[in-house]
């Protein structure tokens, strides 16, 4: 496969690394594989090869033109709940439990396999065109580009905040505020390298948030990403002392609420529903974004999974 980008150096990344500028313009490759094209001469700045600690001065011409093996990942017939559809963009409500790409532990059965079985093409795409992540247990809206040009074009629109991505999440407690802003960076645990933590050290990660409804011990909350970072509103929910219901990796393993005096059953009937959730309770309900290719404004919403839906009215019943 052939992998090309022609880029512009903005004066922003004036001094800057040629990896590190790159990385920020083309986020969808790690920072790894720019250094292996640097060194293979497959990147380069102006027509010439460049080394990675070279430094820019804003306005160089990058060019890559890489000959990458493809990872073979296997076409899988997995149904996909497809919300809009067209010759550039595919958006898809993901189902909770479906994991986005394969990795350790989840060699097939992805989101991934599901693209590449629905269109072959798809293969020519980094990451079969997947634009975002959703972790495996988050369920709702997720996009996916069809071609080269829109794939680019989407991540750029992520970097520059330029797509609104809303959440309903339902968290144990009441935050104090019925609304308020989250600014704290978040990195790799220190200890737990699987996990991530906030960290003063570690990049800048900022979530909305605003009450919707409050209940006994519990509160449904409309969250907005302003950044895009690993687990980031789990880990901030988790910051500010109210985490994900459900969320065990983060503090929101089962609490039993103080239930106000009800029917017996309906009660133990609620608990069970909460106790049993096994997942941490987030929604990807909305996007809004400019369309890659066209001189339009996108705007797609679902409504939470059944699972999600019965949570929220057992919480109800609860109080």
């Amino acid at each position: 496969m052939t992998i090309e980008h022609q880029l512009q150096v903005p004066k922003a990344l004036a001094t800057y690394r040629i990896d590190q500028a790159v990385s920020s313009l083309l986020p969808q490759y790690s920072r790894a594989k720019l250094q292996g094209w640097i060194r293979a001469g497959q990147l380069t700045v102006d027509g010439e090869p460049v080394r990675q600690k070279d430094r820019l001065s804003g306005g160089e011409e990058v060019l890559i033109c890489a000959e990458e093996a493809t990872t073979e990942v296997v076409p899988q017939d997995i149904p996909l709940d497809l919300v809009y559809e067209d010759a550039s963009l595919l958006v898809v409500n993901k189902p909770p439990g479906l994991v986005v790409h394969p990795g350790a532990g989840n060699k097939d059965g992805t989101l991934m396999n599901a693209l590449l079985y629905r269109d072959p093409k798809a293969a020519q795409l980094p990451r079969a065109g997947i634009v975002h992540r959703l972790d495996k247990g988050t369920s709702g809206l997720l996009l996916v580009a069809r071609t080269l040009q829109a794939q680019t074009r989407l991540v750029s629109l992520l970097q520059e905040r330029r797509i609104s991505r809303h959440y309903y999440a339902l968290v144990y407690g009441l935050p104090a505020h019925r609304q308020g802003r989250i600014d704290a960076p978040i990195a790799r645990h220190p200890l737990q390298r699987t996990l991530m933590a906030v960290r003063q050290s570690g990049k800048p990660a900022i979530t909305h948030y605003e009450v919707q409804e409050a209940f006994a011990a519990a509160a449904l909350l409309h969250c907005r990403l302003e950044t895009g970072r690993t687990h980031q509103i789990r880990v901030h929910a988790q910051s500010i002392g109210h985490p994900l219901i459900g969320d065990t990796t983060y503090g929101g393993h089962f609490r039993s609420p103080k239930a106000q005096p009800q029917d017996q059953a309906a009660q133990e009937a609620a608990l069970a529903t909460l106790r049993a959730f096994q997942r941490p309770a987030l929604h990807a309900r909305e996007l809004i974004l400019p369309h890659p290719t066209k001189s339009e404004t996108m705007h797609f919403e679902v409504a939470p999974p059944s699972d999600f839906a019965a949570l929220h009215q057992a919480l109800a019943a609860l109080g």
